[in-house]
């Protein structure tokens, strides 16, 4: 991981506070089973070991809209491609994910969840002091298609269990008619 500031700055407990008033920003490329539950997630037969999540943290102070103290907002940037299954074909299918989202900090839990409902951004809290890998993995999970599907699949979708060739004399049996028998009896 590489840090674009001269001061290390520690991204699984980062002090958002100082990142932002420092103007800091981190800079990293990190290989995708370093994120277990996005890993977990992925098409294990397809998930080349080179694949990884490029990302991006920017910190920034903004004046306060109602005159108050500066906020601590933090900028982060993600991008990925990630193996899934196509719910189709059943085919592996490269789906790249992009993460641009900016949050502002509060003080805590508490305030975040008491301004949840009031503000359009989203919050996170200073304390703790938050890991930015898991705030990047929550957004990268939350990236990920519902139902994965290539917009034209490579191989025909097969749409019957069983496939009579043209070369075979023998047809699909003819289904027998469930209500055959009821007017049988009814007669």
């Amino acid at each position: 991981m590489k840090s674009t500031s001269k001061s290390a700055w520690n991204p699984q407990r980062l002090d958002a506070r100082a990142f932002a008033q420092a103007g800091a920003s981190l800079t990293a490329t990190e290989e995708l089973p370093q994120f277990e539950r996005l890993y977990a997630d992925v098409t294990s037969d397809d998930a080349e070991p080179h694949s990884s999540v490029t990302w991006q943290a920017r910190g920034e102070m903004r004046p306060a809209d109602s005159g108050g103290a500066p906020s601590v907002w933090l900028h982060l940037e993600a991008t990925t491609v990630v193996p899934l299954t196509c719910q189709r074909c059943l085919g592996p299918v490269h789906t790249p994910l992009a993460v641009d989202r900016w949050y502002r900090f509060v003080a805590d839990e508490a305030t975040a969840a008491a301004e949840d409902d009031e503000c359009e951004e989203d919050l996170l809290a200073l304390e703790p002091r938050p890991n930015l890998h898991d705030v990047l993995e929550d957004e990268l999970l939350m990236e990920l298609p519902l139902v994965p599907m290539h917009e034209n699949c490579p191989q025909p979708v097969k749409l019957q269990s069983e496939d009579f060739s043209a070369e075979s004399d023998e047809a699909p049996a003819a289904r027998k008619n469930p209500f055959a028998d009821l007017a049988r009896l009814k007669k």
